[in-house]
């Protein structure tokens, strides 16, 4: 009987051949762009589609390169475990979408980068542009690993496909379709996993509603286990979910990742006008709230139907974050095709992130690593260089999956790697883009400065993680399991995090009830602020204030923003890329035509 504990059922013929068939089509999305653009070999078509992108396939593509596996799996298992308050990243994806689509994507796009990290060198100096690069690096690489190892890790444990066989093969699929087709196969292919995904989470409340007898009953079921209390206006900063630490520590992570984030950069500076640009990201946003909606309504069915029969506390599951797919495998298993398109939907967000993921890492290692070296490559040798880099960069993310495998609860972990090293970054940003007496000192030291206190609170926080008063799992229970095996929250698999109860170590430090139990989501927050507070008093020590005059260019414009560009129309708004001959496009964009440098750092740029 449903809910009610035991094994569960396993793939069908007919979910394999749905599972195999979603594959094989994002695969054929890759070749048919490769075909189709086969004597379009530039690296602007590969790395950018030739920048003529339309908004709304750019919009999708936004939305299901960080709504991922992860999100897949790890949303509906928060919301199971935690409650409703995920939904209140809603306001986050609000404040961060027009921050980001007001603020950086008119600076970006006037300065017609690629990478972007070189802004970091036009405002600073070319050293603090491979140190953010370097950041980056290391940040999408445990990211992406983490992101292929957490969806193979639950489904294996559920379906028994060999674990390290679905790594590598959701590995291989991303290198082809990255590496033959480009930055184009990877949105077109993303708009397609997006279906996938929403289709999934669709498939599963529906069937929940069904056998539950509506979505009231589930509601109400919700209500009654606490779920629904997601409006918590404690201001501690410990408590790991509060309306506090998700619109205002969330609102900042999830600029920090949008912002200046390459994999999402590369998105909307490849649309055709600055317009479609902004509105990607306005798009976006109805999309993320849409795929946190169905992800968290999806986590509420799955409360209402094992709301007196919990499957971890039963040890019919391993870890919580092989909940959603028993689930699947215990309500959806009557219904040949269908598991199999929820494995889809979970491997499509992992097909979409692992790609972007690629995709990104090749675009800013050509741009910052080679091309300053190398300046005499043909078009057709940088080409080449960036398939063979997908292929390297999709073998070091299938590497990293065996790191992501100990760092715990996948939708944390994922997110807490964002706040350690996106969060310094962004200050480093705000730091060169609102003020002009930052110089290349300040920032060093206050990224620097910023780094070190993120990694010491976030490394901290994962050998002591924070006790359950300050995480609040709400109450589950076994009383209408058939059996019960006797296991315990104690004995969790050994790749259990703190989010998913692990025991606690027998000597805490004085910090762990106090620093190291700072709400993961403050993590940004902290690095941005440290960084740009240090930055100004290091800058200002410096003789930041007597700098000559720097390119206007290089900050943010009154006229950037849409409620003064109502008054005050600029030429800048309209600003139309063209399909550029030159690979870093300064050569058809309007701005470095008039690009007056004033210092020796930025000619050296506008050589680049």
């Amino acid at each position: 009987m449903v809910g009610t504990g035991g094994p569960v059922a396993t793939f069908s013929v007919w979910d394999y051949v749905v599972f195999a068939g979603t594959i094989l089509l994002a695969a054929g999305i890759g070749l048919f762009q490769a075909i189709r653009s086969r004597k379009e070999t530039s690296s602007v078509e590969f790395l950018l589609g030739g920048r003529q992108m339309t908004a709304v396939p750019v919009a999708m593509s936004l939305t299901a390169s960080f709504m991922s596996g992860i999100t897949v799996i790890g949303t509906p298992t928060e919301a199971y475990r935690f409650g409703a308050a995920f939904w209140l990243f809603g306001f986050a994806y609000a404040i961060m979408s027009a921050i980001t689509a007001e603020i950086f994507v008119p600076l970006f796009y006037r300065l017609g980068i690629t990478s972007a990290y070189e802004y970091l060198e036009m405002r600073f100096s070319r050293s603090l542009r491979i140190l953010g690069t370097s950041m980056y690096i290391v940040q999408t690489a445990l990211y992406t690993g983490l992101v292929i190892y957490a969806p193979a890790l639950a489904l294996n444990q559920i379906t028994g496909l060999d674990l390290w066989g679905v790594l590598v093969a959701t590995g291989a699929v991303c290198i082809v379709y990255c590496s033959l087709g480009g930055l184009k196969a990877v949105i077109w292919t993303d708009v397609i996993q997006m279906v996938i995904m929403l289709a999934g989470f669709v498939a599963v409340i529906a069937r929940g509603a069904v056998l539950q007898g509506g979505l009231t009953k589930i509601w109400e079921d919700a209500g009654q286990g606490g779920r629904l209390e997601a409006f918590d206006f404690d201001p501690d900063p410990l408590k790991r979910h509060t309306f506090w630490t998700i619109t205002v520590g969330g609102s900042v992570m999830w600029v920090s990742i949008y912002s200046i984030n390459q994999s999402q950069v590369q998105r909307y500076i490849s649309c055709k006008t600055l317009g479609h640009a902004k509105m990607s990201l306005y798009v976006n946003m109805v999309g993320l709230w849409l795929t946190v909606s169905l992800a968290v309504f999806s986590g509420l069915t799955m409360f209402s139907i094992y709301k007196n029969c919990d499957p971890f506390a039963n040890g019919d599951v391993g870890t919580y974050d092989q909940m959603l797919p028993y689930l699947v495998m215990d309500i959806l298993a009557d219904y040949p095709g269908i598991p199999g398109l929820f494995v889809a939907a979970a491997y499509s967000g992992t097909l979409s992130t692992v790609s972007s993921s690629i995709n990104a890492l090749v675009a800013v290692t050509v741009e910052d690593f080679i091309l300053p070296l190398c300046k005499n490559l043909t078009e057709k040798q940088v080409f080449w260089m960036n398939m063979g880099l997908s292929v390297f960069f999709g073998v070091l993310c299938i590497g990293m999956a065996g790191v992501a495998s100990v760092m715990g609860s996948v939708l944390q972990a994922a997110l807490s790697i964002f706040g350690m090293i996106s969060g310094p970054l962004l200050g480093l940003y705000l730091l060169g883009m609102l003020f002009r007496t930052s110089n290349s000192m300040g920032g060093l030291v206050g990224m620097m400065l910023g780094l070190v206190l993120t990694l010491w609170v976030g490394i901290g926080g994962q050998i002591f993680p924070p006790t359950d008063e300050k995480t609040n799992p709400l109450q589950v229970s076994t009383v209408g399991c058939n059996s019960t095996m006797g296991q315990n929250y104690t004995t969790a698999a050994p790749w259990t995090s703190a989010v998913t109860l692990t025991s606690q170590p027998d000597v805490r430090p004085p910090l762990a009830d106090s620093w190291y139990s700072l709400s993961y989501l403050y993590f940004s927050l902290l690095g941005t602020l440290t960084t740009v507070v240090s930055g100004l008093l290091v800058s200002v020590i410096t003789g930041g204030c007597k700098q000559e005059e720097i390119n206007p260019d290089l900050f943010v414009r009154m006229s950037d923003l849409v409620c003064f560009s109502c008054w005050s129309k600029t030429k800048d708004s309209d600003v139309t890329e063209k399909a550029a001959t030159d690979f870093h496009l300064k050569a058809d964009n309007s701005t470095f035509k008039d690009f007056d440098p004033m210092s020796k750092d930025v000619e050296k740029t506008t050589k680049l």
